[in-house]
């Protein structure tokens, strides 16, 4: 359970200021609403808060024990399984401690009476598109079905991600390596170097010199250079938070040759996923989109599904919305197009997904293939000049002798 600095009134007006224990700040404003008492607003107590110095206590539910959970619960819901019951078995099995609270609370929350739907959307920790297939579900009465097709999503979604991170490895254990052995070189190496050239008094050539000066302006200045690549690195970052600063870091990550289109590309295919996932489900179209739209992670996506989902609203085609925010690739729009023709959205939405998840693993492993390469060559070049400038004036010494 997390804490919470939650500020209150009650009937006669008294306001209170107060630290509670609570699964996430919807549940806690929800628990003081039901007994009477009028919420001002309901914080994580964080760094300082309170007056107390404190960790901050936001967590999140793994994705495969989430995947895991999910197809437990639709096992047990087909069996015949009341969702109370189900959801206190699944709870007890849980040996994540801050998962299985969760469970507990979202039973409660039906045992008191709330949907299902809404028992999970009060936690703060599950994606928005998972509230949602639920409420579809209940609303059509398939539940157990739409579950499974969410937990096939989430399998599929799963995967993709694990085989995107796994062509990742080698390159970033690369990139690791050389910033070691260049960080050890200047830090260590060539300032030994360094005072072994003047100990001996030894001319040194033009090569040489410009090893040593640069190195030594590196060592003297890099914890400033740390601190300052510190500091603008969580300014960026907390610039990113904001809806100007989010779409502008988007537009320059499109801009990154080969790396951006991939990234488009992975985004597009998780929009298509999502959204076919929730119409196959009997979520209407404009509910689906605005779903599909709050789940995604680029904030220039966000802000272009929104754009269509309101052109949508409005009665225009989805194909001619996502053509309009200059967004989407010609090929995706014709294929929704041709899916929204022929009545078969979700299907043609599939495809869209399939065809844009093996592109961006095709295309990651050619970028990778290049890169890996021109990483050594790149290592082997740089740790190469160095060494030869730091042993020419000893093998002068040497031929000197």
């Amino acid at each position: 359970m997390a804490e919470f600095l939650i500020k209150l009134a009650d009937e006669r007006g008294n306001v209170l200021e107060q630290s509670e224990n609570g699964y996430s700040a919807a549940e806690v404003r929800d628990r003081f609403s039901g007994q009477g008492y009028h919420v001002f607003w309901v914080k994580p107590m964080g760094l300082m808060a309170g007056g107390k110095l404190r960790l901050g206590s936001r967590r999140k539910v793994n994705l495969s024990q989430f995947v895991i959970f999910n197809q437990q619960f639709v096992t047990l819901v087909r069996a015949g399984l009341p969702i109370v019951q189900a959801l206190e078995l699944l709870a007890k099995r849980q040996r994540n401690e801050f998962f299985r609270g969760v469970l507990e609370n979202v039973r409660d929350q039906v045992k008191g009476g709330k949907l299902l739907s809404e028992a999970f959307e009060a936690q703060a920790v599950f994606p928005k598109i998972y509230s949602t297939t639920i409420l579809a579900g209940e609303k059509s009465g398939n539940l157990d079905e739409v579950l499974s097709r969410y937990v096939s999503f989430q399998r599929l979604a799963l995967t993709f991600r694990k085989k995107l991170l796994s062509s990742l490895i080698y390159p970033t254990l690369l990139v690791c390596a050389v910033i070691i052995m260049m960080t050890v070189l200047v830090m260590y190496v060539i300032p030994q170097f360094n005072n072994l050239f003047k100990e001996l008094e030894v001319p040194m050539p033009a090569i040489t010199q410009f090893t040593l000066s640069i190195a030594m302006s590196i060592k003297t200045s890099l914890p400033l250079a740390v601190l300052f690549m510190a500091i603008v690195g969580g300014a960026l970052w907390q610039w990113s938070k904001t809806p100007t600063g989010g779409e502008k870091i988007d537009r320059l990550k499109l801009n990154v040759p080969v790396l951006g289109t991939i990234w488009l590309r992975y985004q597009i295919a998780m929009f298509a996923r999502m959204l076919a996932t929730l119409l196959a489900g009997g979520l209407p179209l404009v509910p689906a989109l605005e779903t599909a739209g709050q789940s995604m992670q680029s904030r220039l996506m966000r802000t272009g599904i929104n754009w269509a989902t309101q052109q949508v609203r409005e009665g225009q085609p989805l194909a001619r919305s996502m053509e309009e925010t200059k967004i989407f690739p010609e090929l995706s729009v014709e294929m929704v197009e041709v899916g929204e023709s022929t009545g078969a959205l979700p299907a043609m939405l599939t495809s869209v997904a399939e065809f844009y998840e093996e592109d961006v693993q095709n295309a990651l492993s050619a970028a990778m293939a290049l890169i890996e390469p021109l990483i050594l060559v790149f290592m082997g070049l740089v740790i190469g000049f160095i060494l030869i400038s730091l042993y020419m004036p000893i093998f002068s010494i040497g031929a000197a002798h």
